[in-house]
């Protein structure tokens, strides 16, 4: 059977082939079958795909994996396949020049995107089977109490993937599973491994932890002479600073973030992109209202328009803020930074008002474009108060594992202003946590939103 669905796709991603130059035959030149060298083109391509897409992985199952990636995975092995089938018309038949470079765009646009279609449709009717009851993998899961009931809810959460628990070994029976009344849970690795053979289950994950090494070597040996699939999972959630840690490939090897960034690069770059575009057109727009309170500024006191201040940036590095200036101008003990309390007599009068309001924030635009700061993060303090709470805060310092924003997940929630109770650090910190361990594009325009809204105008601001 599976030989069989191998042997259908390959001829599916010949005809994807082909269609293809027909169509952009047809575009270009009205024509559908592809003229000479063309026609010769197609059927290079055709056999370099099926020689390339085998090492992309594109003819093994892909139950339970990210559609997205599969759709990327196909995309770049059909560019490769274009970029083969061009080098080898051009090295040994010396024709390329005959070829239409817009019938050659045509034609691996709409290839690729038949060769993404055809999969995600027959991916979409194997999902509806699956939802019905048929075409399962059985799935028996090693693990503590927890882990076995998170991984049940996430195979419940996706019923068009395929699996289904059916066995449990509870590692620690002192505690019982939730999901015990939809499955069977043994107690021991011998009638564990008695389920798996008499109910010919082919899936075995190990949920175990990094100190549950012998247990995850028994299973592994109790298995040796059988052809089940043996996944381990680790649980690394005593250890992962943030809830979703991910997997990624050092030197070809795969690792699991325990502690570090929990933004992709990609989503960085995404981040960074969005955060010149925006600050860009937040300093044009607003340029009139930052120079009239640049004038009331300076008419409020003697002294500078902007104050400057040394704060913590991504991965701890060191840089300069601005702000603009809102109390009068007063020497601070040296190693010590005092913050604005309320009826705080070295505040101004239109200083008061800025920082009710935020206005004073407005020049970090100008950090955001240099690259210091981002829109939306952890807001930064002073570097004596770093130095404060970093020893006392359980997990403050993580908050520099991005760039610290304008506004944040912690200022929208009310946590701003001063802090004189250790609580209230405590309280900020862990909302920087969370936004660090939710993040997402649209969390972002949510945390924006809602300053734009009501953030502007704060009760702990003064």
């Amino acid at each position: 059977m599976r030989e069989l669905q191998n042997l259908m796709a390959r001829v599916l991603d010949v005809a994807a082939v082909m269609i293809g130059a027909s169509v952009a035959s047809e575009i270009r030149f009205e024509d559908v079958v592809p003229r000479g060298v063309n026609e010769a083109f197609v059927l290079l391509a055709a056999a370099f795909a099926l020689v390339i897409f085998p090492a992309f992985e594109l003819y093994q199952s892909w139950r339970g994996r990210s559609k997205a990636l599969l759709a990327g995975q196909v995309s770049l092995a059909w560019l490769v396949v274009q970029a083969c089938a061009l080098i080898s018309m051009y090295s040994t038949m010396h024709h390329v020049d005959a070829v239409s470079r817009l019938w050659f765009a045509y034609w691996t646009a709409v290839a690729g995107g038949l060769l993404i279609t055809w999969r995600i449709l027959a991916h979409g009717v194997l999902s509806h089977v699956r939802r019905a009851g048929l075409n399962l993998h059985q799935v028996a899961i090693a693990g503590s109490a927890s882990q076995c009931d998170e991984i049940v809810r996430r195979i419940a959460a996706e019923p068009g993937s395929g699996f289904r628990a059916g066995a449990l070994y509870n590692t620690m029976p002192q505690t019982s599973p939730a999901s015990a009344s939809e499955t069977t849970v043994c107690d021991t690795v011998e009638g564990f491994a008695r389920y798996i053979r008499e109910h010919d289950v082919h899936e075995l994950w190990l949920a175990l932890s990094l100190a549950e090494e012998r247990t995850v070597v028994r299973l592994v040996t109790e298995f040796r002479n059988d052809l089940v699939n043996i996944r381990f999972i680790p649980d690394v959630r005593s250890l992962a600073l943030f809830d979703t840690s991910s997997v990624i490939e050092l030197l070809g090897v795969p690792a699991i973030n325990l502690v570090a960034s929990p933004l992709p690069a990609s989503a960085q770059f995404k981040k960074a992109v969005f955060d010149r575009v925006f600050a860009s057109l937040a300093l044009v727009s607003l340029m009139p209202l930052l120079i009239g309170i640049a004038i009331a500024v300076k008419l409020s006191s003697p002294g500078p328009v902007f104050f400057k201040q040394r704060r913590k940036g991504a991965d701890g590095r060191v840089f300069t803020i601005y702000k603009f200036r809102t109390m009068r101008v007063h020497k601070e003990a040296p190693g010590t930074v005092s913050q604005a309390t309320r009826h705080d007599p070295r505040v101004t009068r239109i200083g008061a008002f800025l920082r009710r309001t935020s206005l004073d924030e407005l020049p970090q635009f100008y950090n955001v474009l240099r690259g210091d700061m981002s829109v939306v993060g952890p807001r930064p303090h002073a570097l004596e108060h770093d130095d404060l709470y970093q020893r006392v805060v359980t997990g403050y310092i993580h908050r520099y594992r991005i760039k610290p924003g304008i506004t944040g997940w912690a200022q929208v929630n009310g946590f701003r202003g001063e802090t004189d109770r250790l609580e209230k650090m405590e309280m900020r910190v862990a909302h920087d946590l969370y936004y660090l361990g939710h993040w997402s594009f649209w969390l972002d325009m949510r945390i924006i939103a809602a300053t734009i809204i009501h953030g502007l105008v704060g009760r702990n601001a003064y």
